[in-house]
Order: C-alpha cells, then structure tokens, then sequence
C-alpha cells in the first residue's frame, strides 16, 4: 500500500501535542537544514485538524482573536531583502476553531476581542511554511494579553481542551533572544547563551511550572538570555495547555544560531 503523503493523511481528532518553536527571521525561510528539522518534526506528529498559533509578536490586551478568513500575512519586519515580504501562506479560513476558542475564553471568564483584518505574523507563518507548506491546515492566531507568567499559563490551561478536538496548540518565539549579541558564524556561543538554555531545558522536563514563570529570579544570566522577554513569553501560554497531566517533554530542534543570540530549542509537549 502506498504511504499517504501529508496533504491525503486524516486529521488527528485524538490527543494532541502541544507545541513551542524557535522560529527564526524571515531568513530562515532560506535555511535548509532549520526547514528540513521543522518539516521532519510535522510529519512526525499527528496531522491536526487546525492549528492555534500564539507567536511572541503580537501582544494585544485583552486576547485578540486574529482573521477567521485568510487576510494578506503581517509583514512585522525591516530591512529584509524583498523576496521575503513576497512570501504567501495562504491558510484555510478558521471560524469553527475561533467559534471554539470564544467558548472557552468565556468559560474561564477571559476577556477577549477580534481583529477581523489580522492577518498572520512571521513567528506564525514562518514555520508554518515548513512544517505544512500546502497551506492546507486551517490557522487561527491569538494575541498575548499581557507579559504576567501566570496570565499567560491560565490562558493555555483555557486552550486545553482544544486538544482533544485535533488542534494543534502552536507557541513561537525564542528561549534565549538577545539582539545584541548577534555574532557571525563560527563565533564560539557564549556561556551565558548556554547556561540559561540548559537551565530551561531541566525546568521543561522537570515541568517545573514555579521555575518556568519566575524564571528572571531563578535561572542563570536570565537577563542577558532575555533583555526583554515576550519572545520566551509563548512557552508558558504552550506549558499551561499542557498542565492538566505531567506531560512528556522532548526537543525536536537544539543547537544556536546567530552565534547563540538565540537558541533553536524547540519543546514539544506529550
């Protein structure tokens, strides 16, 4: 029997795995070995019926639900070559799924918005390019409310439920994000870059939710790893979708890039 190839396989209506991924620049379009790894990494998972992406570049109080129908992406970036304010995710419409995630912010007595003309940002579509290039799988964003840990790991315990329904519960940002530290390749990854990346990776396992939220208090070089810290902000809205059971935590992607300004620490939770 031939293998179906990921456009015929059936959405997963199980339970699915949550999810953080480094995501790079828009330049990581053009990286085939990052492309590669995100790309192995979906075809890995069950394929979900629609992802529910929460990118660390869009804060916006209260939660903001993004277009339900497919609007022209947000190119939130400067200074890039043109090709790459050229690139096109054309991804289904979402409404069922945004019909879902207001249910569920109700219930928790979350208050939230919509923005009907928000259309993806690039720590959205960027690797969503790789890990489902048809653009076949149905995407709603959701904005971060605010920068409180503990608001942003209630929102994902809200999501929950999501995941026994095939959706795919998306964070994307950065573990360690310092933009001042962006070196040239072949330049030694600095110990700092290191010692917070190692430090989080034990709290992950550990699922340590106390450390992973107070984590300007309790992890090493903290403040050089996070100067400002919404890119690391998305791991908690993805810890608190997978809270109601101690879940399994593997990292599909590893290493630095740009030097160690950023790691490519990618979690995968369940």
């Amino acid at each position: 029997m031939t293998k179906p190839n990921d456009s015929e396989r059936t959405p997963s209506t199980g339970r699915m795995p949550v999810i953080f991924a480094a995501h790079g620049a828009p330049i990581l379009l053009d990286d085939e070995t990052w492309m590669a790894e995100l790309a192995a990494w979906a075809k890995a998972m069950p394929r979900p019926k629609s992802v529910l992406v929460v990118s660390a570049h869009w804060e916006e109080h209260p939660t903001t639900l993004g277009a339900t129908r497919t609007v022209p992406l947000v190119y939130d970036f400067w200074g890039f070559p043109e090709k790459y304010y050229q690139t096109r995710y054309p991804a289904p419409d979402a409404p069922e799924l945004a019909a879902r995630v207001r249910e569920l912010l109700r219930r928790k007595d979350i208050p939230f918005r919509e923005d009907p003309c928000r259309g993806l940002d690039h720590g959205a579509y960027v690797p969503l390019v790789a890990m489902y290039p048809k653009a076949d799988v149905p995407v709603l964003q959701v904005s971060m409310p605010t920068l409180d840990s503990k608001e942003l790991f209630a929102l994902g315990q809200a999501l929950a439920p999501l995941r026994n329904e095939g959706v795919l519960i998306f964070g994307s940002g950065f573990l360690t994000h310092n933009m001042r530290y962006v070196f040239g390749r072949g330049v030694p990854t600095p110990a700092w870059a290191r010692e917070f990346d190692d430090w989080v990776k034990g709290a992950l396992e550990r699922f340590d939710v106390d450390a992973l939220q107070n984590f300007r208090t309790h992890a090493p070089a903290a403040e050089m790893a996070l100067p400002t810290w919404e890119h690391y902000a998305p791991v908690l809205v993805a810890a608190g979708a997978a809270s109601s059971e101690r879940p399994s935590v593997t990292f599909p992607i590893t290493g630095f890039w740009m030097g160690g300004a950023f790691t490519r620490r990618s979690v995968q939770f369940g």
